[in-house]
């Protein structure tokens, strides 16, 4: 079917319609709409497809295009026709295009909800995921338009084509007739669709990190021809690491065939013979866009930018910034800052320190990100200082490409990163940053500090999406996604220690033992205060040796009441005069634990110098080949599958190799508490995890009759971008769609019309103001319950208008009284950046001013539900407090899952608030609701793959 070739331009196409996104080799490409001005790349692009491809794009030899197939494949009107192209340094690399058919094959317009779908790639750029990527942005916007379903015909020997559309997890048709396979399949998102897309995106993205880390030559521009310099400095690092692969210095005033402390030096990035993987650029911010061209027209895979002056340093820097992404993305480059820290890598594969830390880390399996150089800097000292490796590390500065999200993905797979540490000054993307973390914390343990919570104001430098939730907020939605979330770069580094170097505990049980009875105490009291359960400490006394350590270490790990044990040591004198030996006490305590590799230890120390180091020296981060005794457990590392050493016959164990145990030591009790109980919280929501629950389907839920209703009332309201609040009876009309049921509450302008009202419900009733100074603020007075008869209504509203005004003033209304029961709030609001979120607390100023809510992402289980309605510290009052009859809980989970349904099913309801819901010792009544709509955003997470946009 090809459609008029006279057509015209009718509409221009929305923004969002362009892109940038991350290929399958983890390079980049755009996506734009082809419009009348690509004629001539559309013939160059043509002319470098081969004879083979053009073949099975037109079912015939079709060596060129004529000057009317320029003119339709540029000219589209962007509803019933659109095309897209793929593009790379400004040129095609692909293209697709969709035409409205009717029943027939012929070209129509709406209400026609039926496309032909077609797609050419060229040869060079077959395999990278060009044409799967353009498949789910035609798709996207053919729902825009209207369009359900895509048809295709394809060439059987095109199987590269048809692995496209099969692949692509949509509901198919397919049939065979005259030689050619047709294919047809709905646009409707499906589960394993967006599953697809997911994978795709995180293939896609952690590849995109990987050609950063390991690359097989790395050339540093900017390198000076003194000492010093960063520059000369990134240059040493790279050379004194050991850097595996070919490392080149460019600068212009270099002469070719020099070098540059025994490094090759080239004049440019162009004069470089040989393929250059990664460029650290280091010159002054002008002359980084000459650079990022001479990188992109030589082919180079990816940047790591540290020089300075972008957006850090105003608006100017800012479009500096910008204008920076944009061009290195144009190329199909990745870059790494500007502003940045830069990246090291310990693989010995790689051994790559392309930083400005004098010093790589030793080998480890932490992975580290940061956006800040300074704390990067901090955390680097830190954890060589507790003698940790590291497996990677970013430092990203402004973050303005590559992010956290990316490595994220990046470290998921890595078989050489067990726990990961992020250091965030900000968020860019938290949806996809709590949907990454939730992944990444069922296999690895994410540990989270995040900069600039209070200020309420984004690092300069940073790019990110405004989000109206609060800071205690976002920190329970990343809790919830499985992030430890620690308030310093220290609790960071001792959580991360215990993480890296100990299993997880299977439980809260603590048992203590030290030679302090006072430090023992001290344990104890921060395991209360930290929500752990502590056994009684144990004193060895200030006699004990480190055999005597060894002895009661092993006893209290073979006690099956113990999860964890914490070990105090303080400086010692034996009997016979000997001093405390830290390195003997370390090998002790590593022979007791290696007996039970299941149960963690950590060690507290007091002004015992050299315990920590000599600790540290006898293990790496890779505690994959624990010791086991008689009777000892044989899981060993959370993430790794143990291995027994052979045991003699005794029950003594064999001592490993020093470098496979580490015991993490701190040197307050206080520390390593809160790490212990870090790595509990964690533990639990594993075992949690695990099994999520389900989002219920209930049977009263009308769906499409709600959709229905929106709509109308969104065309009611005009079509304002800024949405609206539903009038009351519109607002119970459509939550009881939902089969949440509202208590009616009739106006009560006088003290007739109560009567009347009363009346109509039914003796006895509740008077209550709605004015907004009053509304649900029974402490204020202006609420009035169980009025019996006439006499009381009148008189209580008589009291009410001498008190606070006059009705006009006052709102008042008329409402049935419920069963008494507990006052709750439910809410649930879209946020712009963090998505959907439901909250619930109590009714009441006590929990406004304590800030005592709770909160789940959208959409919510049934484990989440229940999860959710404990969580606030006023719980109790809900399950029988003080003698108090325990109320209808399953009834508020099943509303709260209902609220939840409604908002993750309509993204046009961008809050709800539910206040009060009272629930009863059987069953729940809501007495007030209140719903806002507003047309949804063009694109969401469940979009196609995009690169946030610049």
């Amino acid at each position: 079917m090809q459609p008029p070739s006279d057509q015209q331009d009718r509409h221009d196409h929305p923004s969002h319609w362009e892109a940038d996104v991350v290929l399958r080799d983890g390079g980049t490409a755009r996506i734009r709409p082809i419009t009348a001005e690509d004629a001539d790349r559309l013939v160059s692009f043509y002319e470098q497809v081969s004879d083979e491809s053009k073949y099975y794009r037109f079912f015939a030899p079709y060596p060129r295009l004529s000057a009317k197939d320029v003119h339709r494949f540029t000219h589209h009107d962007q509803v019933d026709r659109v095309g897209l192209a793929a593009t790379v340094g400004g040129e095609f690399i692909a293209t697709v295009r969709y035409d409205r058919i009717d029943e027939r094959g012929m070209a129509a317009s709406a209400p026609a909800d039926e496309a032909e779908v077609a797609f050419l790639v060229q040869d060079a750029h077959q395999g990278r995921g060009v044409a799967s990527t353009l498949l789910e942005h035609i798709a996207a916007v053919a729902r825009e338009r209207g369009i359900r379903r895509f048809a295709a015909e394809v060439l059987p020997a095109n199987t590269k084509m048809i692995k496209v559309f099969t692949d692509a997890g949509y509901q198919q048709k397919r049939s065979f007739e005259d030689g050619v396979v047709r294919l047809e399949f709905d646009l409707e998102p499906t589960d394993r669709s967006l599953a697809v897309q997911r994978a795709r995106e995180h293939r896609a993205e952690a590849r995109s990190v990987q050609r950063l880390l390991t690359p097989g030559s790395v050339a540093v521009i900017g390198v000076g021809r003194i000492a010093g310099g960063v520059g000369r400095s990134v240059l040493r690092n790279l050379r004194d690491s050991g850097f595996t692969g070919s490392l080149y210095a460019v600068n212009a005033a270099f002469d070719e065939g020099t070098e540059i402390d025994g490094v090759p030096a080239h004049r440019s990035v162009a004069a470089i013979e040989e393929p250059v993987d990664l460029a650290v650029v280091a010159v002054p911010a002008d002359r980084v866009p000459q650079v990022v061209a001479e990188c992109g027209e030589r082919g180079v895979r990816g940047l790591v930018v540290l020089s300075a002056g972008y957006a850090e340093s105003g608006a100017e820097g800012r479009e500096r910034q910008r204008e920076l992404v944009r061009q290195a993305r144009s190329y199909g480059m990745r870059l790494i800052g500007p502003n940045a820290f830069g990246v090291i890598n310990t693989s010995p594969q790689t051994r790559l320190n392309a930083s400005l830390a004098p010093q790589s880390p030793a080998r480890g399996r932490i992975g580290l990100f940061t956006q800040s150089g300074a704390i990067g800097i901090a955390l680097l000292s830190g954890l060589h200082r507790r003698g940790a490796g590291l497996s990677t590390f970013v430092g990203s500065g402004n973050r303005a490409d590559v992010s956290g999200n990316d490595v994220l993905q990046y470290w998921y797979e890595d078989p050489d990163t067990d726990v990961t540490l992020m250091y965030l000054e900000t968020i860019g993307n938290p949806r996809k940053f709590t949907r990454l973390a939730r992944r990444s914390a069922t296999a690895k343990p994410l540990v989270v500090v995040q900069g600039a919570r209070h200020s309420g104001i984004a690092p300069t430098g940073h790019a990110v999406q405004a989000t109206r939730l609060p800071h205690a907020t976002v920190s329970a939605l990343l809790r919830q996604a499985g992030v430890i979330r620690v308030d310093t770069v220290t609790e960071m580094v001792d959580a991360g220690l215990l993480l890296a170097g100990q299993p997880l505990p299977s439980g809260p049980r603590v048992g203590i033992l030290g030679n302090s009875e006072s430090l023992g105490l001290l344990t104890y009291d921060a395991c209360v205060a930290d929500g752990l359960r502590p056994l009684p400490p144990r004193d060895l006394t200030t006699g004990a040796t480190p055999a005597d350590f060894r002895v009661a270490l092993a006893e209290a790990l073979s006690d099956d009441a113990c999860d964890a044990v914490i070990v105090n040591a303080i400086p010692w004198v034996g009997d016979d005069g000997t001093t405390a030996d830290p390195e003997t006490l370390a090998t002790e305590l590593r022979l007791a634990a290696a007996g039970w590799p299941a149960k963690p230890v950590a060690v507290v120390h007091v002004e015992l110098g050299g315990l920590a180091e000599a600790l540290s020296a006898a293990a790496s981060t890779r505690p994959d080949a624990p010791v086991s005794v008689p009777g000892g457990e044989s899981c060993a590392h959370p993430f790794r599958r143990a291995e027994r050493l052979p045991t003699t016959g005794t029950d003594t164990a064999v001592e490993p190799p020093a470098e496979e145990y580490r015991i993490p030591a701190y040197p307050a009790a206080e520390r390593a508490v809160r790490a212990l109980a870090e790595a509990v919280r964690y533990a639990q929501w594993r075992r949690e995890a695990a099994e999520p629950g389900r989002v219920h389907e209930y049977d009263d839920i009308d769906e499409s009759g709600a959709a229905d209703r929106i709509a109308e009332l969104l065309a009611k309201d005009g079509g304002d971008p800024r949405g609206a609040t539903l009038a009351p009876d519109d607002a119970h009309e459509l939550l009881g769609r939902y089969g949440i049921h509202v208590r009616q509450a009739l106006p009560a302008p006088d003290p007739d019309a109560a009567v009347a009202a009363a009346g109509r419900l039914g003796y006895p009733v509740a008077l209550k103001t709605t004015a907004p100074h009053l509304r649900h603020r029974a402490d204020l007075g202006g609420v009035r319950l169980d009025l019996a008869d006439e006499d009381q209504l009148r008189r209580a509203y008589q009291e009410l208008t001498d008190v606070f005004g006059s009705p006009a003033e006052l709102r008042p209304v008329v409402q049935g009284m419920v069963p008494r029961g507990v006052d709750t709030v439910v809410r649930a609001v879209i946020d712009p950046a963090a998505g959907a979120v439901l909250s619930f607390g109590l009714a009441g100023a006590a929990s406004e001013l304590l800030g005592d809510t709770a909160h789940r992402l959208v959409p919510v289980t049934d484990r989440e539900a229940s999860s959710l309605v404990r969580s606030i510290r006023t719980a109790p009052l809900l399950f029988g407090w003080r003698g108090s009859a325990p109320v209808d809980t399953p009834a508020l989970e099943e509303l709260l899952q209902r609220v939840s349904r409604l908002v993750d099913d309509h993204p046009e309801v961008v809050a709800v608030s539910l206040e009060p819901v009272v629930v009863a010792q059987r069953g729940l009544s809501v007495l007030g609701a209140s719903v806002r709509l507003a047309p949804p955003p063009a694109r969401d997470d469940l979009g196609p793959r995009t690169l946030p946009g610049y």
